[in-house]
C-alpha cells in the first residue's frame, strides 16, 4: 500500500489528496482478493511526488504489461488490478459526476476496458459466487432479465428521495441500504463491487463528504462482506440478512464514528438446532395430557423476486399485485406465487379485504 502517513505528516495538501486517492485505488482491489504489483506502488509514489501526472502514470502502467517479459511472476490477476487502480485513480481525481444508471453503466466502462470484453456491458446471464463470509455459498442476485427494469427501479426511488432534515444515522443507513440494493443486482459479470464503490464515492460527493480516506481504502474486505451479509438469508438455518454491519462501515465513512470493523464477526454461524425430542416453543413444565399448539418451521429459499417484493411492501403495503409485477418486472402470476410464498413462511400478511386491505410485514 502506500506509504499514507508519510504524505499526511509532509503536510502539503496536493500530497495528502493524491495519497488518498491512491490508497482508495489500490486498497479497493481488495474487495476481489487482488494486490497490485510493486511496479504500481511505485508508479503512484510517483505520481504523488508529482513526478509524473496521472495521465503519464496510466501509459507507464499499460506499457509495462505491453513489454513485460513472457516469465514475470506477475499473473492476469495482477494485471487487472494494476489496471484497474490506476483507472480508479483518474476517476477520482476528476470533479465530474452524474447521478444516473448511465454514469454507473460508464463506470464499469471506464474502470474494465480492456480488462473485461463485457466491459460496461450489463449480463445477459445468471450468476452465483462463492462467499468466504458465507462459508461458500452464494447470495441470490437478480436475473438477467430483470436487472435493466430493476436498476431504474432503485435508481428512480433514490433520485425521489429527500435527504433534507434527516439525522445522521438515518442519512447513513439510507445510502446504505441505496448501496445494497444496487450491489445485490450485480448488474456485470465481473468488477460489480468496485464499480458500485467508485460509484458511492463520487455520489457522497455531490453531498459535500470527502470519503476520498483511508476507510474504503483499509476496510475494501469488509465492505464487500458487509454487502454480502445484507443479502443473504438461510432462515432454516436462522440466518437473516442485515444492515447493520453496512450502516457502521458508513457511519464511520461519513460522520467519522469509531465503530468497530472486524471481518470475523460477519462470518454466519448458524443457530444451534433445538433437539428433535425437545419441540421448540413448547415449556418444560407443561403436564403431557395438555395439548399445545407447537409452531412449524417452513424452510424457505427466498429469491431475489421475494426480496423485491417485500422491499416494495415495506414503503407502500397498499400495493397491489399488479403494481408490484409492473415495479419488478414480472408476472402477475409470479407475485401472487411468490406472496403465497411469504405468507406461508410467515413474512407477510394481509390485513382487511383483498380491495380495501394493505399488507403487513415481519
Amino acid at each position: 500500500m502506500i506509504d499514507l502517513d508519510n504524505y499526511l505528516k509532509q503536510g502539503e495538501p496536493l500530497q495528502r489528496e493524491r495519497g488518498y486517492v491512491w490508497h482508495t485505488a489500490i486498497g479497493l482491489q481488495r474487495t476481489d482478493g487482488l494486490k497490485p504489483s510493486d511496479y504500481l506502488i511505485a508508479t503512484a509514489n510517483r505520481n504523488i511526488n508529482s513526478d509524473i501526472t496521472l495521465e503519464q502514470a496510466q501509459s507507464l502502467i499499460d506499457s509495462y504489461y505491453k513489454t513485460r517479459p513472457a516469465n514475470v511472476t506477475e499473473t492476469t490477476r495482477t494485471e487487472e488490478a494494476d489496471k484497474v487502480a490506476v483507472r480508479i485513480a483518474m476517476m477520482l481525481a476528476e470533479k465530474a459526476f452524474s447521478f444516473s444508471l448511465v454514469e454507473y453503466i460508464a463506470i464499469h466502462r471506464r474502470l474494465f476496458e480492456g480488462v473485461y470484453k463485457f466491459a460496461g456491458r450489463i449480463r445477459d446471464y445468471n450468476i452465483s459466487r462463492s462467499e468466504w463470509v458465507l462459508n461458500g455459498e452464494t447470495v441470490y442476485y437478480a436475473s438477467a432479465r430483470s436487472i435493466r427494469d430493476t436498476l431504474d427501479y432503485d435508481f428512480s426511488r433514490e433520485s425521489e428521495f429527500s435527504y433534507k432534515g434527516l439525522p445522521m444515522a438515518q442519512t447513513a443507513e439510507h445510502i446504505a441500504k441505496f448501496t445494497s440494493g444496487l450491489w445485490q443486482i450485480h448488474a456485470f459479470g465481473e468488477g460489480n463491487t468496485r464499480t458500485t464503490a467508485v460509484f458511492v464515492i463520487e455520489y457522497l460527493r455531490t453531498f459535500g463528504f470527502d470519503v476520498t480516506n483511508d476507510i474504503f481504502a483499509e476496510y475494501a474486505w469488509y465492505f464487500r462482506n458487509a454487502l454480502v451479509r445484507a443479502n443473504y438469508n438461510d432462515f432454516k438455518s436462522g440466518i437473516h440478512a442485515t444492515q447493520e454491519y453496512l450502516n457502521r462501515f458508513f457511519a464511520n465513512l461519513m460522520f467519522g464514528e469509531k465503530f468497530v470493523l472486524k471481518n470475523r464477526e460477519l462470518l454466519v454461524r448458524a443457530k444451534t438446532e433445538v433437539p428433535q425430542s425437545v419441540p421448540a416453543c413448547v415449556p418444560v413444565n407443561v403436564p403431557a395430557n395438555v395439548p399445545v399448539s407447537v409452531p412449524v418451521s417452513v424452510p424457505v429459499k427466498i429469491t431475489v423476486i421475494h426480496q423485491k417484493i417485500l422491499s416494495v411492501l415495506k414503503e407502500n403495503p397498499y400495493a397491489t399485485t399488479m403494481q408490484m409485477a409492473k415495479i419488478i418486472g414480472v408476472s402477475d402470476k409470479t407475485i401472487k406465487r411468490a406472496l403465497g410464498t411469504l405468507k406461508t413462511a410467515g413474512m407477510v400478511e394481509r390485513i382487511g379485504s383483498d380491495k380495501t386491505g394493505h399488507w403487513t410485514t415481519k
